[in-house]
């Protein structure tokens, strides 16, 4: 267990591409997409936060629930309200619906983490991986005084602070394929998912 990080779930996106469902609670290989994220956090972290703005449909996972403060939908929003509501000086985020997360990259990215250090952020061939980091609770007044100017983009909030980036090479080293990157956002991605074999444990 980490006790300087806590471990933050995001599941408050929209799901627009499957007309609102909610995609943390789709299905594949017999559990739902979210349930082998809490998996995988439970190996690392004894305080896990699921974010989201339907609270209700997730009290039967033994993890704390929280909602958005800034009523936007934004991953920074939900990163902030993780931050907050941590109980530790340090989070690691990853989305509801990334079911291939591995455990060495989550041990990676966590390595990463000193004094001094506002977000650990892992780089792939695609670019910065800021739903796949860790971010230190004091960096919340800079990210408070970004969502009042409605400014959402993770990347620059961040680019002016002390962040860490694990480069590709090293990502690749212990995440050949970048599964621990992959995301569900179309019925295609939840078809390739079912053919990737199970998700992780």
């Amino acid at each position: 267990m980490s006790n300087s990080c806590s471990g933050i779930i995001l599941a408050g996106g929209l799901s627009s591409r499957f007309q609102g469902r909610n995609k943390a609670f789709f299905e594949l290989n017999g559990r739902r997409l979210i349930e082998p994220v809490i998996d995988v956090f439970q190996s690392f972290f004894d305080d896990i936060l699921i974010v989201t703005n339907t609270p209700l449909q997730y009290l039967q996972y033994d993890v704390a629930v929280v909602s958005d403060i800034f009523q936007v939908r934004s991953s920074l929003t939900g990163i902030h309200a993780g931050l907050l509501y941590a109980r530790n000086p340090y989070v690691f985020v990853a989305a509801c619906d990334t079911p291939f997360l591995k455990k060495e990259m989550v041990r990676l990215v966590i390595s990463e983490i000193r004094p001094g250090v506002d977000a650990v952020m892992p780089e792939t061939p695609m670019g910065t991986e800021p739903l796949f980091a860790a971010y230190a609770k004091s960096s919340l007044p800079v990210i408070e005084n970004s969502l009042r100017r409605e400014r959402f983009k993770i990347k620059k909030v961040f680019r002016k602070m002390r962040v860490v980036s694990i480069p590709a090479k090293k990502v690749l080293e212990t995440d050949p394929s970048l599964q621990s990157f992959f995301n569900i956002n179309t019925e295609a991605d939840l078809d390739r998912a079912s053919r990737m074999g199970k998700p992780a444990r």
